[in-house]
């Protein structure tokens, strides 16, 4: 079967990552890349689950970053303290 070149441009630091789970798994990249290419090819669809964390959320950012505001202004975060039996 014939070969052809492809190029992809990615992060550098997700590249040495994904280089070191390669050769973890005892292959290379190019090998990594034709199994995700035959399975979507042959399966016509992403193989794995794609979706948003939503800890990411705008609404999850914002209350992070007001808590952040209040350490930072020495307010610290008002919470209900959990008592616990030690029994």
């Amino acid at each position: 079967m014939a070969q052809t070149l492809v190029n992809i441009h990615i992060d550098e630091g997700l590249k040495k990552d994904l280089e070191n789970v390669c050769q973890e798994l005892g292959m290379n990249m190019t090998t990594a890349f034709t199994i995700f290419a035959k399975k979507m090819t042959r399966e016509k669809r992403i193989p794995f689950d794609v979706s948003v964390d939503p800890f990411y959320s705008e609404s999850n950012i914002a209350h992070l970053t007001r808590g952040a505001a209040q350490m930072d202004a020495g307010g610290g975060i008002i919470h209900e303290l959990i008592e616990v039996d030690d029994d």
